[in-house]
């Protein structure tokens, strides 16, 4: 930015990412990383013939067998998660994907708004190919994308980026939420320090209600 360069960022969001896992695949990455015979073999039985039924109103619905998922709750859960899309980077050529969880985004630059549309077209159908063959998939209607650059940058271009994947638009926004923090297309702290005071401002209203009625160590 500070280079006058055009920036695009591109936050995925996975669709029921922890239910989808696919327990072969993962059992694959997990001995590709060095997890073989018997870890691997506990890990395997830790995953297999697991079940679950819900209860409301004291009734017990059917049994259900998870032919997919990692346990959700477990310590073991979000790092067999970690693993399973640890390997997602590999397939970027021009962008750098950062990841957290289930939260991923990658960022590309250019030296004009088509490079970097080219460029993030391209590691965008690449991310379409690794989904595909990992069985997972974005939920389009989260995922967005975000111009950042200077005022004067953005403000003189005559057309946005035209950003997909595959055949599905990908919408832009001009401001976006990851891991809690607001941030915009200018990289300032306005959207974030509105959110802030917001809530300040609803928590002070809510004491000044309750002042009255409670004791100070309880406000």
């Amino acid at each position: 930015m500070d280079r006058g360069l055009y920036n695009l960022a591109v936050f995925l969001d996975l669709k029921k990412a922890f239910d989808k896992v696919n327990h072969d695949i993962l059992l694959a990455k997990l001995e590709l990383y060095g997890i073989k015979n018997t870890p691997l073999m506990l890990l395997k039985s830790y995953l297999s013939d697991r079940s679950q039924k819900c209860q409301v109103n004291g009734e017990l619905s059917t049994l259900k067998y998870l032919k997919y998922g990692v346990p959700q709750g477990s310590i073991l859960g979000p790092l067999l998660f970690l693993i399973y899309i640890n390997d997602l980077p590999n397939c970027l050529q021009h962008s750098t994907a950062r990841m957290f969880a289930d939260d991923t985004n990658i960022t590309v630059s250019g030296k004009s708004i088509k490079e970097a549309e080219v460029a993030v077209n391209v590691d965008l159908n690449n991310i379409r190919e690794w989904l595909l063959s990992n069985r997972l998939s974005l939920n389009l209607v989260k995922t967005e994308y975000l111009l950042i650059g200077s005022r004067h940058n953005i403000n003189t271009l005559e057309e946005q980026p035209r950003v997909f994947i595959g055949d599905e638009p990908i919408k832009g926004v001009q401001v976006t939420k990851t891991l809690g923090v607001k941030i915009d297309q200018f990289l300032t702290w306005d959207s974030h320090i509105e959110q802030i005071s917001k809530k300040i401002s609803s928590g002070i209203s809510a004491m000044k209600k309750i002042k009255d009625f409670t004791n100070s160590d309880t406000l």
